[in-house]
């Protein structure tokens, strides 16, 4: 389960990453995809914490 959440985490980076390239950084879509990443992240964090990673 680790192993795909960070993937995820990976994806959402680089899709940000690359829609921020493309867009201004205060675009609708690049603010949604930054607190998609966000919300990825805070989720990853929160079961680190709990240990439920090694």
């Amino acid at each position: 389960m680790e192993k795909m959440m960070i993937r995820k985490i990976e994806e959402l980076r680089l899709e940000l990453n690359k829609l921020s390239a493309s867009k201004h950084l205060a675009d609708r879509e690049v603010i949604q995809m930054s607190q998609q990443l966000d919300e990825a992240l805070n989720e990853y964090n929160q079961l680190r914490s709990q240990g439920q990673f090694k």
